[in-house]
Protein backbone atom coordinates (compact mmCIF):
# COMPACT_ATOMS: atom_id res chain seq x y z
CA UNK A 1 0.00 0.00 0.00
CA UNK A 2 1.46 3.37 -1.03
CA UNK A 3 2.10 5.73 1.86
CA UNK A 4 0.39 9.09 1.39
CA UNK A 5 2.64 12.11 1.29
CA UNK A 6 2.62 14.35 4.37
CA UNK A 7 0.97 17.69 3.65
CA UNK A 8 2.18 20.79 5.49
CA UNK A 9 0.08 23.97 5.55
CA UNK A 10 1.13 26.49 2.91
CA UNK A 11 1.22 30.29 3.27
CA UNK A 12 -2.04 30.36 1.28
CA UNK A 13 -3.58 27.84 3.69
CA UNK A 14 -2.63 30.09 6.59
CA UNK A 15 -4.07 33.18 4.90
CA UNK A 16 -7.38 31.52 4.03
CA UNK A 17 -7.68 29.81 7.40
CA UNK A 18 -7.14 33.12 9.18
CA UNK A 19 -9.57 34.90 6.86
CA UNK A 20 -12.40 32.37 6.70
CA UNK A 21 -11.82 29.97 9.60
CA UNK A 22 -11.84 26.85 7.43
CA UNK A 23 -10.07 24.97 4.62
CA UNK A 24 -11.19 22.25 2.20
CA UNK A 25 -8.62 19.47 1.81
CA UNK A 26 -9.42 17.80 -1.51
CA UNK A 27 -8.83 14.05 -1.95
CA UNK A 28 -7.68 13.87 1.65
CA UNK A 29 -8.05 10.11 1.96
CA UNK A 30 -7.26 7.48 -0.66
CA UNK A 31 -10.05 5.47 -2.35
CA UNK A 32 -8.84 2.29 -0.64
CA UNK A 33 -9.22 3.76 2.86
CA UNK A 34 -12.53 5.36 1.84
CA UNK A 35 -13.85 1.95 0.82
CA UNK A 36 -12.78 0.33 4.10
CA UNK A 37 -14.42 3.07 6.13
CA UNK A 38 -17.66 2.75 4.20
CA UNK A 39 -17.59 -1.01 4.75
CA UNK A 40 -17.41 -0.33 8.49
CA UNK A 41 -20.39 2.03 8.21
CA UNK A 42 -22.31 -0.65 6.33
CA UNK A 43 -21.95 -2.89 9.38
CA UNK A 44 -23.27 -0.37 11.91
CA UNK A 45 -26.44 -1.70 13.61
CA UNK A 46 -29.16 0.72 12.51
CA UNK A 47 -31.34 -0.24 15.49
CA UNK A 48 -28.67 0.53 18.09
CA UNK A 49 -30.38 2.23 21.02
CA UNK A 50 -29.26 5.54 22.51
CA UNK A 51 -26.51 4.92 25.06
CA UNK A 52 -25.77 1.44 23.74
CA UNK A 53 -22.25 0.44 22.69
CA UNK A 54 -20.99 -0.96 19.40
CA UNK A 55 -17.41 -2.15 19.68
CA UNK A 56 -15.66 0.68 21.53
CA UNK A 57 -18.11 3.43 20.55
CA UNK A 58 -21.35 4.63 22.13
CA UNK A 59 -24.45 5.97 20.42
CA UNK A 60 -24.90 9.54 21.58
CA UNK A 61 -26.92 11.60 19.07
CA UNK A 62 -26.61 15.32 19.73
CA UNK A 63 -30.27 15.96 18.91
CA UNK A 64 -33.16 13.84 17.60
CA UNK A 65 -32.51 15.37 14.15
CA UNK A 66 -28.77 14.81 13.82
CA UNK A 67 -29.01 11.11 12.98
CA UNK A 68 -27.00 8.12 14.17
CA UNK A 69 -23.85 9.32 15.95
CA UNK A 70 -21.29 6.95 17.43
CA UNK A 71 -18.91 8.66 19.85
CA UNK A 72 -15.39 7.40 20.54
CA UNK A 73 -15.18 6.41 16.87
CA UNK A 74 -11.42 5.85 17.01
CA UNK A 75 -12.21 2.52 18.68
CA UNK A 76 -14.43 1.27 15.84
CA UNK A 77 -11.63 -0.47 13.96
CA UNK A 78 -8.31 -0.15 12.14
CA UNK A 79 -9.49 2.29 9.41
CA UNK A 80 -10.54 4.77 12.09
CA UNK A 81 -7.14 4.48 13.78
CA UNK A 82 -5.48 5.49 10.51
CA UNK A 83 -7.27 8.84 10.65
CA UNK A 84 -5.72 9.80 14.02
CA UNK A 85 -2.47 11.04 12.48
CA UNK A 86 -3.43 11.07 8.82
CA UNK A 87 -0.77 12.79 6.68
CA UNK A 88 -3.32 14.93 4.82
CA UNK A 89 -4.08 17.00 7.90
CA UNK A 90 -1.94 16.15 10.92
CA UNK A 91 0.64 18.89 10.24
CA UNK A 92 -2.17 21.41 9.78
CA UNK A 93 -3.56 20.48 13.19
CA UNK A 94 -0.16 20.70 14.88
CA UNK A 95 0.26 24.13 13.30
CA UNK A 96 -3.18 25.55 14.14
CA UNK A 97 -4.09 24.02 17.50
CA UNK A 98 -1.04 22.10 18.74
CA UNK A 99 0.53 24.93 20.80
CA UNK A 100 3.32 25.19 18.21
CA UNK A 101 6.59 26.69 19.50
CA UNK A 102 5.56 26.43 23.15
CA UNK A 103 6.58 24.19 26.03
CA UNK A 104 3.40 22.12 25.64
CA UNK A 105 3.51 21.30 21.92
CA UNK A 106 1.28 18.41 20.95
CA UNK A 107 -2.26 17.33 20.15
CA UNK A 108 -5.16 15.59 21.84
CA UNK A 109 -8.34 14.26 20.23
CA UNK A 110 -11.21 15.52 22.33
CA UNK A 111 -14.04 13.81 20.43
CA UNK A 112 -14.35 11.37 17.54
CA UNK A 113 -17.73 10.75 15.92
CA UNK A 114 -19.05 8.57 13.12
CA UNK A 115 -22.24 10.17 11.79
CA UNK A 116 -25.02 8.93 9.50
CA UNK A 117 -27.71 11.47 8.60
CA UNK A 118 -30.74 10.64 6.50
CA UNK A 119 -33.50 12.61 4.79
CA UNK A 120 -34.90 15.38 7.00
CA UNK A 121 -31.94 15.56 9.37
CA UNK A 122 -30.05 18.74 10.26
CA UNK A 123 -27.95 20.33 13.02
CA UNK A 124 -28.66 23.83 14.40
CA UNK A 125 -25.99 26.52 14.25
CA UNK A 126 -23.56 26.89 17.16
CA UNK A 127 -20.24 28.50 18.12
CA UNK A 128 -18.96 31.87 16.88
CA UNK A 129 -16.36 34.29 18.20
CA UNK A 130 -18.77 36.39 20.24
CA UNK A 131 -18.45 35.33 23.90
CA UNK A 132 -17.21 31.97 22.71
CA UNK A 133 -15.78 29.38 25.05
CA UNK A 134 -12.01 29.40 25.44
CA UNK A 135 -12.04 25.80 24.21
CA UNK A 136 -13.07 26.99 20.75
CA UNK A 137 -11.20 30.31 20.74
CA UNK A 138 -9.32 31.45 17.66
CA UNK A 139 -6.10 33.43 17.98
CA UNK A 140 -3.14 34.40 15.84
CA UNK A 141 -0.58 36.45 17.72
CA UNK A 142 3.21 36.84 17.67
CA UNK A 143 3.49 34.70 14.55
CA UNK A 144 1.75 31.59 15.90
CA UNK A 145 -1.76 30.16 15.80
CA UNK A 146 -3.44 29.37 19.11
CA UNK A 147 -6.77 27.65 18.44
CA UNK A 148 -8.48 25.90 21.32
CA UNK A 149 -9.92 23.28 19.00
CA UNK A 150 -9.93 22.44 15.30
CA UNK A 151 -12.15 19.89 13.62
CA UNK A 152 -11.72 17.52 10.70
CA UNK A 153 -14.85 16.34 8.89
CA UNK A 154 -14.14 13.51 6.45
CA UNK A 155 -16.79 12.98 3.78
CA UNK A 156 -17.45 9.31 3.03
CA UNK A 157 -20.21 10.18 0.55
CA UNK A 158 -20.56 13.02 -1.94
CA UNK A 159 -22.14 15.98 -0.16
CA UNK A 160 -23.73 18.44 -2.55
CA UNK A 161 -26.97 20.39 -2.77
CA UNK A 162 -29.71 18.72 -0.73
CA UNK A 163 -27.30 16.30 0.95
CA UNK A 164 -27.15 18.10 4.31
CA UNK A 165 -23.82 19.85 3.87
CA UNK A 166 -22.05 21.46 6.79
CA UNK A 167 -22.74 25.19 6.78
CA UNK A 168 -20.35 27.86 8.05
CA UNK A 169 -20.39 31.62 8.52
CA UNK A 170 -16.97 32.60 7.11
CA UNK A 171 -14.97 34.86 9.40
CA UNK A 172 -17.30 34.40 12.36
CA UNK A 173 -14.50 32.79 14.40
CA UNK A 174 -13.21 36.34 14.92
CA UNK A 175 -16.55 38.08 15.39
CA UNK A 176 -16.92 40.50 18.31
CA UNK A 177 -20.64 40.92 17.73
CA UNK A 178 -23.46 38.41 18.10
CA UNK A 179 -25.31 37.27 15.01
CA UNK A 180 -28.74 38.92 15.39
CA UNK A 181 -30.54 35.69 14.47
CA UNK A 182 -28.21 33.04 15.89
CA UNK A 183 -30.22 32.57 19.07
CA UNK A 184 -33.33 31.54 17.18
CA UNK A 185 -31.44 29.07 15.01
CA UNK A 186 -29.43 27.64 17.89
CA UNK A 187 -32.68 26.68 19.63
CA UNK A 188 -33.40 24.21 16.86
CA UNK A 189 -34.43 26.20 13.79
CA UNK A 190 -32.86 24.97 10.57
CA UNK A 191 -29.95 27.16 9.56
CA UNK A 192 -30.42 26.77 5.79
CA UNK A 193 -31.48 30.41 5.38
CA UNK A 194 -29.29 31.94 8.11
CA UNK A 195 -27.87 35.19 6.68
CA UNK A 196 -24.14 34.90 6.05
CA UNK A 197 -24.04 31.10 6.20
CA UNK A 198 -22.74 29.14 3.22
CA UNK A 199 -22.81 25.37 2.55
CA UNK A 200 -19.51 23.54 2.20
CA UNK A 201 -19.87 20.94 -0.53
CA UNK A 202 -17.45 18.01 -0.48
CA UNK A 203 -16.68 15.07 -2.72
CA UNK A 204 -16.27 11.72 -1.01
CA UNK A 205 -12.72 11.53 0.26
CA UNK A 206 -12.46 15.29 0.86
CA UNK A 207 -12.03 16.74 4.33
CA UNK A 208 -13.17 20.00 5.89
CA UNK A 209 -10.81 21.54 8.46
CA UNK A 210 -12.15 24.39 10.58
CA UNK A 211 -11.71 26.21 13.85
CA UNK A 212 -14.42 25.16 16.28
CA UNK A 213 -15.01 28.83 17.10
CA UNK A 214 -16.44 29.29 13.60
CA UNK A 215 -20.24 29.45 13.51
CA UNK A 216 -21.30 26.17 11.94
CA UNK A 217 -24.03 23.56 11.77
CA UNK A 218 -25.68 21.17 9.32
CA UNK A 219 -28.09 22.12 6.57
CA UNK A 220 -31.23 20.08 6.03
CA UNK A 221 -30.83 16.86 4.10
CA UNK A 222 -33.65 16.79 1.56
CA UNK A 223 -32.31 14.02 -0.67
CA UNK A 224 -32.90 10.33 0.01
CA UNK A 225 -30.01 8.15 1.09
CA UNK A 226 -27.30 8.79 3.66
CA UNK A 227 -24.79 11.49 4.47
CA UNK A 228 -21.79 9.74 6.03
CA UNK A 229 -19.05 11.68 7.76
CA UNK A 230 -16.40 11.20 10.43
CA UNK A 231 -15.56 14.04 12.81
CA UNK A 232 -12.30 14.20 14.77
CA UNK A 233 -11.85 17.17 17.10
CA UNK A 234 -8.26 18.10 17.91
CA UNK A 235 -6.93 20.41 20.60
CA UNK A 236 -3.83 21.00 22.74
CA UNK A 237 -2.30 18.04 24.55
CA UNK A 238 -3.51 19.36 27.91
CA UNK A 239 -7.15 18.95 26.87
CA UNK A 240 -9.63 16.46 28.29
CA UNK A 241 -12.38 14.31 26.82
CA UNK A 242 -15.58 16.34 26.61
CA UNK A 243 -17.85 13.54 27.80
CA UNK A 244 -15.43 11.64 30.03
CA UNK A 245 -14.61 8.76 27.70
CA UNK A 246 -11.41 6.87 28.48
CA UNK A 247 -9.48 4.50 26.25
CA UNK A 248 -9.12 0.83 26.99
CA UNK A 249 -5.55 -0.11 27.91
CA UNK A 250 -5.48 -2.97 25.40
CA UNK A 251 -6.65 -0.61 22.64
CA UNK A 252 -3.92 1.92 23.48
CA UNK A 253 -1.26 -0.79 23.59
CA UNK A 254 -2.19 -1.82 20.04
CA UNK A 255 -1.67 1.65 18.53
CA UNK A 256 1.49 2.96 16.93
CA UNK A 257 3.43 5.23 19.33
CA UNK A 258 2.55 8.45 17.41
CA UNK A 259 -1.17 7.62 17.48
CA UNK A 260 -1.11 6.65 21.13
CA UNK A 261 0.61 9.93 21.94
CA UNK A 262 -2.30 11.84 20.40
CA UNK A 263 -4.96 9.89 22.30
CA UNK A 264 -2.93 9.80 25.53
CA UNK A 265 -0.43 12.68 25.26
CA UNK A 266 0.28 12.74 28.99
CA UNK A 267 0.48 9.17 30.34
CA UNK A 268 -0.85 8.76 33.88
CA UNK A 269 1.72 8.58 36.65
CA UNK A 270 1.42 5.28 38.49
CA UNK A 271 1.94 5.69 42.20
CA UNK A 272 4.41 3.19 43.65
CA UNK A 273 4.43 1.98 47.20
CA UNK A 274 6.75 4.05 49.33
CA UNK A 275 9.23 2.41 51.68
CA UNK A 276 8.98 5.34 54.02
CA UNK A 277 6.76 5.23 57.12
Amino acid sequence: MKQMEQHAPSPLDDFLFDLNGYLILQDAIAPELLARLNAEFDAFPADLEMGAWYRGAQRRDYTPDTGLELHQAVELGAPFEELIDHPSWIDHLRHYCGEEKSYVEGLFIDESIASVRTEGGHHPVHSGGYRGALRGRYSYEHGVFRCGQCNIIVALTDIGEGDGATMVVPGSHKSNLPHPLQGDYARGDRMDALPGAVPVYLNKGDALLFCDGLMHGGSSRTNPGERRIIIYRYGPLWGASRFGYVYDREFLDGLTPPRRKILQPVPPVERKQSNEG
